[in-house]
């Protein structure tokens, strides 16, 4: 692995074990040795070299930069194909609750392998993807699937919509991913192409397009922020009856 200093722009791919906490701790054991092989086996298929990554391990959990280096396109597709390849190999001889499944999460920018860990927006960003509740519902939601792969904005707009992997748009799903302090769009995966028949459930999970309001008897919603506070917002789309209603008016700061 190349050693570098400073931040220098990368592909940031993160993957977790899903329901790693409710194993034993044999199986836990078990998980730690088993995943960073079915890694490093889809990464040497898939014609990636990873010696070149810097890779941050914790636990059921792998954070891994990778230069810029033209390879973005194979790790996109791929990288992932052969991931779950590996995955669907490795959980065929398994009973339901032994099965490896996992979120994933790609992103681009810079990032900086600093004194404690990895370091940059970039890297927290990809972690918010990983992480969020849209993520884990989906994989739950998909249970024939290995896996669950969010694609952030950049990464979706450069390399899918580009055209420069055999992944094609129609099978993406847009969603709303709003973790702590990030909120984005982001585009959902899943093999088989199901990601746009799950169920995720109430909240922001799809965006709606651009230029459609809600349909009429809808239940309206809104959010923006301001300042760094959340302030909500009503936006009533068809005729409402507030007879016998209140509406306040207030600022965000008293």
């Amino acid at each position: 692995m190349a050693e570098r200093s400073g931040y220098y722009p990368c592909t940031c791919i993160a993957v977790d074990v899903q329901a790693y906490g409710g194993n034993n701790d044999r199986r836990q054991s078990d998980v730690q040795h088993d995943l960073p092989r079915l890694l490093s086996r889809a990464a040497a298929k898939a014609g990636v070299d990873s010696s070149e990554w810097q890779i941050q391990k914790k636990g059921d959990e792998v954070l891994a930069l990778a230069p810029l280096d033209g390879s973005a396109s194979r790790l996109v597709d791929n990288y992932i194909r052969h991931l779950v390849f590996e995955l669907a190999q490795f959980n065929e001889i398994r009973v339901a609750h032994a099965r490896m499944r996992l979120r994933a999460a790609i992103h681009q920018g810079l990032a900086e392998h600093a004194d404690n860990g990895f370091a940059g927006r970039t890297v927290v960003e990809t972690c918010r993807l990983l992480n969020s509740t849209v993520a884990h519902v989906a994989l739950k939601a998909a249970d024939d699937a290995n896996l669950a792969l969010l694609l952030s904005d950049r990464v979706y707009n450069e390399w899918i919509l580009g055209g420069h992997t055999t992944l094609v748009p129609a099978v993406f799903r847009e969603v709303a991913v709003e973790e702590k302090e990030y909120a984005a769009s982001a585009w959902l995966w899943v093999p088989g192409g199901s990601a746009h028949r799950l169920d995720l459930g109430p909240g922001p999970a799809s965006p709606p397009a651009p230029g459609r309001g809600a349909a009429h008897g809808a239940e309206p919603q809104g959010r923006t922020t301001v300042h760094g506070e959340q302030v909500s917002v009503t936006s009533f789309n068809a005729p409402v009856d507030l007879r016998g209603g209140v509406i306040g008016f207030g600022g965000g700061h008293g």
